[in-house]
């Protein structure tokens, strides 16, 4: 569903926001893929659309109320690494969530990874499958639930943690993850009211990756 996603995410999310353009950032492989990603988003251009170069790329130009949306429609693609995470524990919702955008900050400057949820920062963060509703592919992760504290068996929140943001890592191989996860981590810990840093651990339920925080920060300690 990879071709579907793409133009999806790219026609909903992208073409609707204010000054964004597209260009493939793996364009050195799209040679290589055994099927290429070709989006016509310029059907949306309704007949007014032109094909342009822009830096040595075909794009398109698309006629929008700002102005004009320029985009590549052909993308290549790679195998990646997904789930790299870690949890921001803090002494209330304001720290927490400062020091998540520090993270993401961070992580922005590292190559070849991305922070894929809105913001990059996760405040609902979830198990595989449910307890109690069979038909859930995914439900809460009550044992990192503040509120849950004192009413889930094995709560995972520390003492004096009042909120918790999760920050997961998509990267195109495990050194770009373990040095965005580092980055993050970093910029977390240094904001005032950060108690821990954690990490979720799926028992290999979302694929066979696993970055160990303490193998993380190696060369940081």
């Amino acid at each position: 569903k990879l071709k579907e996603q793409v133009l999806t995410r790219i026609s909903e999310c992208v073409l609707t926001a204010p000054t964004t353009a597209v260009f493939g950032g793996l364009a050195d492989v799209v040679a290589e893929v055994p099927e290429k990603l070709p989006i016509k988003l310029h059907f949306f251009g309704d007949g007014f659309e032109e094909k342009r170069e822009v830096g040595g790329r075909t794009v398109w130009a698309i006629p929008i109320m700002e102005g004009e949306y320029i985009g590549e429609e052909e993308f290549g693609a790679v195998k990646g690494v997904a789930g790299g995470n870690f949890f921001i524990m803090s002494e209330n919702q304001m720290a927490a969530l400062m020091a998540a955008e520090a993270a993401v900050d961070a992580i922005s400057g590292v190559c070849g990874v991305i922070t894929s949820f809105p913001g990059g920062i996760v405040a609902s963060g979830s198990k595989m499958g449910s307890k109690k509703y069979k038909f859930m592919g995914a439900s809460t992760n009550e044992a990192y639930c503040p509120t849950l504290r004192d009413r889930v068996e094995g709560s995972k929140v520390p003492e004096g943690v009042k909120a918790i943001y999760e920050i997961v890592i998509d990267g195109v191989d495990e050194d770009s993850v373990k040095t965005a996860m580092a980055e993050g981590i970093r910029a977390a810990s240094l904001v005032p009211g950060v108690k821990f840093i954690s990490a979720g651990n799926f028992g290999g339920s979302l694929g066979p990756f696993k970055f160990a925080l303490k193998d993380v920060l190696a060369d940081y300690l």
